[in-house]
């Protein structure tokens, strides 16, 4: 996608030096920092400390950490012990674990001499085929956008929540990217950001959309609710960190929330996921671990202060009880359909069994 109109994707690749760049979304929106990462290390603590966020970029990532690992050291054990460290980041989202394991297959039968390069190119692999699928989730998005759209031009309403945006896959996003291709295709079309509390990554959905000039407006997480009785929203669209076999669905905190309100306003309710969100092997939404996250991201509050340097505020006494949950699950009766890069089917596992037929074993 684009910043200040330049083509660019979220993390960059020099295998030559056995590192990668990613965006800083830790300092989103308020300033563009590209990171330098260039050990194990350093690769686990983006993804832990959410300098990249979104389920597909974290697979991507994961997989160049294994590769970086692998630089000075390709043996068996240096292999094992990468896998476990990146693997031990975050537990929710799926494309971390399923980019792991297909990087392992690919790996060890290899003779150490001949997995760090093997390790890039499966890298790269990974990183065109995440943008190749989101491309291809909006334009089937986009068809569903089109049969929602008005006949009189009226502007097409889209709310989301989190950020299921470019800066949460390598290229295009998932939720985001029926918006964006509906936008490029000349159909009026507006964004409701849900600002998704405590992490605010709504702001990243926000700049980004204005990076690419699409219409939006950012809201309280609680003011969903009265857009969608109001009749103010068309159709909510969201990503996922993973989807179950049964088409339960575990998205950023506040997604169930939704999923309630578009129910009971009669509001279509989608959900936008490449193939390796999909967990065949998770029966349903009480299999998915959800991540209990450090309590201070509710305790404080990070933004700029009025010389525009960035700060901290504490806005709860330090001993205060909190509780951090940062996924919920939406159960698969509330979601109207799944779309992924084969295309768009019901939140069942006869709908995903159709379109991955292979995963019936």
């Amino acid at each position: 996608m684009n910043i200040d109109g330049i083509p660019t994707r979220t993390l960059r690749a020099h295998p030559e030096k056995r590192v990668i760049d990613i965006i800083d979304q830790a300092r989103l929106p308020h300033a563009l920092h590209w990171v330098r990462v260039a050990t194990l290390t350093e690769a686990a603590h983006a993804i832990r400390a959410m300098q990249v966020r979104g389920a597909p970029l974290i697979g991507a990532t994961a997989a160049y950490g294994l590769a970086i690992a692998l630089g000075e050291d390709a043996s068996d054990a240096r292999l094992a012990e990468a896998i476990a460290v990146l693997g031990a980041t975050r537990p929710t989202a799926v494309n971390l674990h399923w980019a792991l394991a297909r990087m392992r297959v690919v790996l060890a039968p290899l003779s150490p001499t001949l997995r760090e390069c093997a390790a890039w190119t499966e890298a790269d692999a990974i990183a065109d085929e995440d943008v190749a699928q989101n491309a291809a989730i909006g334009q089937h998005g986009l068809g569903l956008l089109r049969q929602i759209a008005r006949r009189d031009g009226r502007m097409l309403n889209i709310m989301t929540h989190c950020n299921a945006g470019w800066l949460a896959t390598v290229d295009w996003g998932t939720a985001l990217s029926p918006v964006y291709a509906a936008y490029d295709a000349g159909l009026p079309v507006k964004v409701w950001v849900s600002e998704t509390r405590p992490r605010n990554q709504g702001l990243l959905t926000a700049w980004e959309l204005a990076q690419h000039g699409v219409p939006h407006t950012l809201i309280a997480d609680n003011a969903a609710g009265i857009l969608l009785r109001e009749g103010q929203v068309d159709a909510v669209i969201v990503g996922a960190d993973r989807i179950a076999a049964n088409g339960d669905v575990a998205n950023k905190v506040g997604t169930y929330l939704k999923a309630l309100a578009c129910a009971d306003n009669g509001i279509p309710f989608y959900v936008a996921a490449p193939r390796s969100t999909l967990d065949f092997a998770c029966a349903d939404g009480a299999a998915i671990p959800i991540e209990e996250r450090d309590g201070n991201e509710l305790r404080v509050v990070h933004g700029l202060d009025s010389r525009g340097v960035p700060s901290a505020l504490l806005q709860l006494p330090p001993g205060q009880a909190v509780a951090n949950p940062a996924f919920d699950v939406t159960p698969a009766r509330l979601v109207t359909a799944i779309i992924s890069e084969r295309g768009v089917c019901p939140a069942s596992r006869d709908g995903l069994l159709a379109l991955y037929p292979e995963e019936a074993q």
